[in-house]
């Protein structure tokens, strides 16, 4: 017996990439890794370094919505 085709919208796909690279806080505020952590590191400085685990807030109201649209589940 055939499979009942579902009535209604399409269901929303998640952009990977900006799954990984973003995260929401519990309060909303959505963070960013830095960047330039993967390469070419060696002449930088140990307190340099342990600055980039740092995560930063995104700034940008446009930035932010595109971000949110990408990821639809992450609200």
């Amino acid at each position: 017996m055939p499979r009942k085709q579902k009535q209604g919208k399409y269901k929303l796909k998640t952009h990977k990439a900006t799954s990984k690279r973003f995260r929401l806080t519990g309060s909303g505020a959505l963070m960013r890794t830095k960047g330039g952590k993967s390469h070419l590191r060696r002449n930088t400085s140990d307190r340099t370094k342990a600055l980039y685990t740092e995560m930063v807030e995104v700034k940008g109201k446009k930035l932010i919505k595109t971000i949110k649209r990408l990821t639809p589940n992450m609200e």
